[in-house]
């Protein structure tokens, strides 16, 4: 039995459409989470931190326009890191793969086949 692969996909992003085309070329059977049509919650985001085994500020894109207006520079703790997110979601690094219990940014796409293999 294939197990289930879960991408948070941003279909804009070319690192996001390669990841996905990857994972198509793998076999694999992928849930698609377009987060910035379907912004995960608070708890979503803590659960995809644990299973990342990452911290919040770890997940954000430093380049986008939202983490300099609301985080560069500031002292936030992970409650306002995790808030920032759900209320922009493209600060959300991408894309996100998970499976199981564990999930990886893959970034580079390389990443991805170690990862579900």
């Amino acid at each position: 039995m294939v197990e289930k692969i879960t991408i948070y996909h941003n279909n804009m992003c070319s690192k996001s459409r390669e990841a996905m085309c990857l994972l198509e070329d793998e076999g694999a059977e992928i849930e698609v989470v377009e987060y910035l049509k379907n912004t995960p919650g608070k708890r979503e985001l803590k659960n995809l931190l644990k299973k990342l085994g990452i911290k919040a500020h770890d997940l954000m894109r430093k380049s986008e326009e939202e983490y300099t207006l609301h985080v560069k520079g500031k002292t936030l703790t992970e409650t306002e890191l995790v808030a920032l997110m759900v209320k922009y979601p493209k600060l959300i690094e991408r894309p996100i793969i998970i499976k199981g219990d564990k999930a990886i940014i893959g970034r580079p796409a390389t990443l991805i086949v170690d990862f579900i293999g």
